[in-house]
């Protein structure tokens, strides 16, 4: 936990106040992530995503239990993360919808692949919660559906042509969007596959954005499969938009 804060500090400083600064809470225990989210406000940021308790799968009074002990410890704005594809805990919209008392509790990055969501969230609770897509190939759909926000993967990659496809489906310029979602789709499922760390740290080197390396038990890619994904890379990049 101290090297997170310490990269914490380091950001806060770093960025100086230009735009806000969120840290993820992802603890084990409700404890833990009620003491990160204490120390993380201490370090300076401005806001918090919170996920599930990690490794034990929780039921739902368990998971509504989790997430309002951590929001009683801050007075950050939280931005609640459902992503039950890869933590097995699934926060439905009625369970928004019972947690909507709770003011600290102000966005969703909803990101269980299942697109309805977004429709169901609206019709539940209206506008109770900023929702964001936080799945990088429904994005155009989540947008058409009701999402204000994207927090996508292949943005470490790609800065230019994210700002580009959000513009243009934000602006209702749909024809548009689409032709840039079609090129981008490739790069984009590659969010969505369990060796996502590698595949958009490859992307960004290839970008010249960053380096490959990962910390085990991830390992860098090789042989077969790293050609294929540099293919798709280099593909997007010969044919890439102009914004």
């Amino acid at each position: 936990m101290k090297v997170k804060l310490d990269v914490l500090r380091a950001t806060v400083e770093r960025v100086a106040g230009r735009v806000p600064v969120l840290s993820g809470v992802a603890e084990y225990t409700t404890a833990l992530a009620c003491r990160f989210a204490t120390d993380a406000k201490k370090a300076g940021v401005d806001g918090l995503m919170v996920l599930p308790g990690m490794v034990y799968k929780s039921d739902p009074r368990e998971t509504m239990a989790h997430f309002r002990a951590v929001a009683k410890a801050t007075d950050l704005p939280i931005l609640c993360y459902n992503n039950p594809v890869s933590y097995g805990v699934d926060i439905t919209p009625a369970m928004f919808a019972d947690l909507a008392d709770e003011p600290r509790f102000v966005a969703i990055k909803e990101s269980s692949e299942n697109v309805r969501r977004i429709t169901d969230l609206k019709n539940l609770c209206g506008d109770r919660y900023l929702l964001f897509c936080g799945v990088d190939d429904l994005v155009l759909e989540s947008v058409v559906l009701g999402a204000i926000g994207w927090v996508s993967g292949l943005v470490n990659a790609f800065p230019e042509e994210n700002r580009l496809l959000w513009d243009l489906a934000t602006s209702g310029k749909h024809e548009e969007a689409l032709r840039v979602y079609r090129w981008y789709t490739p790069l984009l499922h590659l969010d969505t596959h369990v060796k996502l760390v590698q595949y958009i740290k490859l992307a960004s080197a290839e970008c010249g954005h960053g380096s490959e390396t990962v910390r085990a038990p991830r390992l860098p890619l090789v042989g077969h499969e790293r050609e294929e994904i540099l293919k798709i890379i280099r593909q997007a990049l010969a044919t890439r938009p102009k914004s």
